[in-house]
């Protein structure tokens, strides 16, 4: 039998249209998803526990207490002595220090008194009568153009005249004169003037004179009066005893006391170059005072008042210092002594002395109500304002340091 004999051949590789075709979109290994947190739910609880925690650390409450208060008035003596050295309150004594103080004043001031007064000027008198010289009386009248009457302050040298060539040359002298009527009428400008007495005599055309300036000054005219000085001293006087006295004051601290009625002024001096008469408009005058005091420490008085209210007081009290109120009146002014004695006028503010300790004690633990309720049943208070915090706080405090009450409260 005939055996057919096949080629082994290796087998074709499939063709590549039987080839199987890749997806179009890759398959991807999926992971396990992420869990998100949301850190705001778990911080907002947790804040809350820290702000619980520590409000109730820092807990607190707050009361303000306003007591019944009571004023009390009193009056009783004190001496100020600058030769003690310490307060003697048994002996209602305390020290005291003089204090001085120089200032001087000037002030212008305003004549009063009114006077006419002459005019004055000057003459040059000429000489064309004689060689010789000749002396004349002061008063010498001399009559203007005008027909005004003016006369020589003082005796005149008249010099004589000169030869010259046969002629006569004048020689002269300048003259001071005064009119001889107060008033205006005689202020009149350059002028011609003759000489009264040698009317109807030759000599009267030789001896002649004239002014090549003004004479003035004649009409009425401020004058200083008696009464005018007097005011000036008076009115200087009292206004440098006000400048010591502010100065004085103005020099005391606060830590003492300076009374107006403890105040002495003395006049050391008073100056003035006017004198009753002088025609002026406007003079000067001025004083020169010394103003002296006694002060004292105003701690020191409070301590004596303080002192003092205590030993007539016989309840529990306390007293509210800042309500202190003292009225000061000199009786007796001594400087030769160095001592003054004062009348003092007091009051101040009383309200009840309480045990804080205590209170703070009996409230422990009590809610806003209780305290409320508690407070008020205490016949000294008047007003309460209680506060708790944090506002979720419910009760008082067991810590006392977290217990804090102001008291007293005073309007």
């Amino acid at each position: 039998m005939t055996r057919k004999i096949w080629d082994i051949l290796p087998p074709e590789e499939p063709s590549s249209s039987l080839k199987m075709e890749k997806p179009l979109v890759e398959e991807k290994e999926e992971l396990p998803k992420k869990i998100k947190i949301n850190w705001v739910w778990f911080l907002i609880p947790l804040s809350l526990i820290i702000a619980v925690i520590v409000g109730f650390q820092l807990s607190k409450v707050e009361i303000k207490i306003w007591p019944e208060t009571k004023t009390d008035f009193s009056k009783t003596n004190l001496t100020i002595d600058t030769e003690v050295e310490k307060p003697d309150f048994e002996n209602k004594t305390i020290p005291g220090q003089f204090l001085k103080i120089e200032e001087s004043i000037s002030d212008s001031f305003l004549s009063s008194g009114r006077t006419l007064k002459k005019a004055e000027g000057i003459i040059r008198l000429y000489n064309a009568y004689s060689t010789k010289s000749e002396n004349w009386l002061a008063e010498t009248r001399f009559v203007s153009s005008e027909g005004k009457l003016y006369k020589s302050k003082d005796k005149i040298a008249v010099p004589g005249a000169e030869i010259e060539n046969g002629k006569i040359i004048p020689k002269y002298v300048d003259v001071p004169v005064i009119a001889a009527e107060a008033g205006e009428d005689y202020n009149i400008g350059p002028s011609n003037f003759s000489i009264f007495v040698f009317r109807g005599t030759p000599r009267y055309t030789k001896f002649y004179g004239e002014s090549f300036e003004e004479i003035k000054g004649g009409g009425d005219s401020p004058q200083i009066t008696a009464e005018d000085i007097e005011n000036a001293k008076e009115s200087v006087s009292k206004k440098a005893k006000t400048k010591a006295a502010v100065s004085l004051e103005n020099k005391v601290t606060d830590e003492f006391v300076f009374l107006d009625d403890i105040l002495e002024t003395e006049i050391k001096d008073i100056f003035s170059l006017a004198k009753e008469g002088n025609e002026v408009e406007r003079f000067n005058s001025g004083a020169t005072v010394e103003a002296t005091t006694i002060i004292f420490k105003k701690e020191e008085v409070q301590n004596f008042v303080k002192e003092f209210i205590f030993s007539e007081t016989h309840e529990e009290k306390l007293l509210y210092e800042e309500s202190l109120k003292i009225d000061y009146t000199p009786q007796i002014v001594d400087f030769e002594s160095g001592k003054v004695v004062l009348s003092l006028s007091f009051s101040i503010k009383m309200y009840p002395d309480i045990n804080l300790q205590l209170l703070k004690e009996s409230l422990v633990g009590k809610s806003l109500i209780e305290t409320k309720i508690f407070l008020e049943k205490q016949s000294e208070f008047i007003n309460i304002e209680i506060r708790f915090w944090p506002f979720w706080v419910k009760s008082v405090p067991e810590d006392l340091n977290k217990i804090e009450i102001k008291y007293p409260i005073i309007d």
